[in-house]
């Protein structure tokens, strides 16, 4: 586990799980957890190996993670995840019962996938990334075709950054590896562009403050 299991939640606090994306570690979550502790909440962040794992593997030592976590915790629980951590919470949910469940709140997420992944399928890059990144193309045998519609109250965060020259890999409007409407996904709650890309979305105040905007209230500012 990537956390101390031990770590007693205040019983005054509503918890957040925080899940990181692709090849990247809790360390990369530093600024965003910082800033969800400032507004009152426990972060308790989830890490995983996501570059040598496939997805349900990923899932598995995700779940158990969270499942040692806070059983006992008598407030609201809440999810946050970037990107790939995005799906790995909704699988999360799509299998788990949480009691307390509060909201939701996935940034720039592949929820149909990205045109990214479909365009190296066959390249040295995917073969370096591993299985779980070969697993979020768009097609029908990509791991979030597995995930049904949310239950839950979700606001989804999607960035945007003007760079031409990807126009040919991702069309139309994009946080630089996931395009905009790839990151929507029936049944959400609520749903915001941030002018952001994607992998400074994990630093950008904008994009804290409106998570913290949508666990607090249920919509974004």
């Amino acid at each position: 586990a990537f956390f101390n299991q031990n770590d007693e939640v205040p019983d005054n606090k509503e918890l957040i799980f925080l899940l990181h994306g692709l090849g990247r570690s809790n360390a990369s979550m530093w600024l965003l957890a910082s800033r969800l502790e400032d507004a009152g909440y426990y972060v308790q962040r989830v890490g995983y190996s996501s570059l040598d794992q496939n997805p349900d593997e990923i899932l598995k030592d995700v779940s158990s993670q969270i499942n040692q976590c806070c059983q006992k915790h008598t407030q609201r629980v809440h999810f946050v995840g970037h990107s790939l951590g995005g799906l790995m919470v909704r699988a999360y949910l799509q299998n788990n019962k949480v009691d307390k469940l509060g909201r939701v709140v996935l940034l720039g997420t592949p929820n149909k996938g990205t045109e990214a992944a479909d365009h190296f399928s066959n390249s040295w890059l995917m073969n370096i990334l591993g299985p779980t990144a070969k697993a979020l193309g768009t097609d029908d045998k990509s791991f979030q075709k597995s995930l049904k519609v949310t239950y839950f109250p979700v606001g989804i965060i999607a960035g945007e950054v003007k760079i031409e020259l990807n126009d040919p890999v991702i069309p139309g409007r994009d946080d630089g590896l996931v395009s905009i409407k790839a990151t929507k996904i029936d049944g959400m709650t609520d749903f915001i562009i941030i002018e952001t890309g994607h992998s400074r979305m994990r630093y950008d105040s904008a994009v804290a403050d409106q998570t913290i905007e949508f666990i607090k209230n249920g919509m974004f500012k």
